[in-house]
């Protein structure tokens, strides 16, 4: 298999979508949301399914998948042939003919029970992740700044949306304090050499900065060759004076850099609790 495009994690927010899964083999997504989401990232050969809250005690997180065998365009209509005609009926959706269904050992959750849409990942990531920001497949850089987030404890969220004067940002990583916000973008030479981007980007950090966000670019260099001397410190000052981080406990965390812990169980542990 190539390595993009392997699996897609896509989201199921009600009862009847989640039915067509397990009793009729099939998955719709609508023809714009691929041409708007993900591009080169399809056609998938598994799809996985992110569900949400009513879902008790399933939701937000990933439990089941299935290999797509087929892949066709059909209109609304077709799809729920017993609906009343309106004007979504001649709507185009890609319909995934699917295998078996099959249920992970482990669900793959979300910590803050975030909404997701979709998660174009690899094969290799779906069935090593233990929570939601472990499947995202973005770039080299963002996943080893991602590698040490978790070897230090900073429970950041990958590819955050956030809304600030009716404008919708992408956040390569949130992390959320006591005290306000961090975003962290892994921009790579390409964001420091392109000027349109980067005034476009100024633009953003200056909305973002006036809601309280604290911005934070990195280079290539620095997240290749000075992650843990520069880049994690940085965040880490940032998290303290902000009050530390708050990820669901009662008390906000401060970041202690000469502590390893265990991350990865913790959460885990933290999510069995609430569920």
């Amino acid at each position: 298999m190539s390595e993009r495009g392997e699996v897609l994690v896509a989201i199921v927010n009600n009862k009847r979508d989640f039915a067509m899964i397990r009793d009729q083999n099939w998955y719709r997504i609508p023809v714009s949301s691929v041409r708007n989401w993900l591009k080169e990232r399809w056609p998938p050969q598994w799809i996985a399914f992110y569900q949400t809250k009513v879902f008790g005690h399933e939701a937000y997180s990933v439990n089941y998948y299935a290999q797509v065998l087929d892949i066709r365009i059909v209109r609304r209509w077709q799809l729920f042939p017993n609906d009343p005609a309106d004007k979504k009926s001649n709507d185009r959706y890609y319909q995934l003919i699917l295998g078996p269904r099959k249920k992970l050992h482990q669900p793959i959750f979300s910590r803050r029970w975030r909404r997701i849409v979709f998660i174009p990942t690899t094969w290799q990531k779906f069935i090593n992740a233990i929570e939601i920001n472990d499947l995202y497949d973005e770039s080299p850089l963002e996943d080893r700044l991602w590698a040490v987030f978790k070897k230090y404890n900073i429970p950041a969220e990958r590819q955050e949306f956030v809304t600030v004067e009716n404008q919708n940002y992408r956040l390569d990583f949130a992390i959320y304090c006591a005290k306000g916000n961090i975003a962290v973008e892994a921009d790579g030479d390409t964001w420091h050499a392109n000027p349109e981007k980067s005034v476009q980007d100024n633009v953003r950090d200056n909305n973002l900065k006036a809601v309280g966000w604290n911005v934070f670019h990195f280079t290539t260099f620095q997240i290749q060759e000075q992650v843990e001397m520069y880049c994690v410190p940085q965040v880490t000052k940032a998290i303290n004076n902000l009050g530390g981080v708050n990820d669901g406990k009662y008390v906000p965390r401060k970041i202690d850099l000469k502590a390893d812990g265990s991350y990865q169980l913790g959460l885990f542990d933290d999510f069995e609790r609430e569920l």
